[in-house]
């Protein structure tokens, strides 16, 4: 998706604050996969948690990165912004598994646009 913009980079480094004043200016905006399982699984005593089970975490990641991206589709925001995404979870796969096959997918099935805006550490 052409309007389907990824802001991605080291904790810390303001992708929710600049996710806080594009929503402030009516874009829509997407949270952080992550942030929402940590907390989810804190709540619950589960264990997929990038510090216990990378592999487990990666995968609900993804799974909700989809759901996310399902969600959007259907946005009327001429962009939609998402802190991190698929492409941040489907690397957290690879790296757990050591199988970056895993990713070859996701360039054809799940498309952002092309610029990706990274901030610094």
């Amino acid at each position: 998706m052409d309007n389907f913009v990824v802001i991605s980079g080291c904790s810390g480094g303001g992708k929710s604050t600049l996710l806080e004043v594009f929503a402030e200016r009516g874009h829509a905006v997407v949270d952080e996969p992550g942030r929402r399982i940590v907390a989810d699984q804190l709540r619950s005593g589960g264990s997929a948690l990038p510090w216990v089970d990378l592999e487990a975490f990666a995968r609900e990641a993804i799974s909700l990165a989809e759901r996310d991206r399902a969600l959007a589709k259907s946005s009327n925001s001429p962009w939609i912004f998402f802190d991190r995404g698929l492409v941040d979870a489907y690397a957290a796969l690879a790296h757990a598994t050591g199988d970056a096959a895993a990713t070859r997918h996701l360039a054809w099935q799940h498309r952002y646009h092309s610029t990706v805006f990274m901030t610094p550490p």
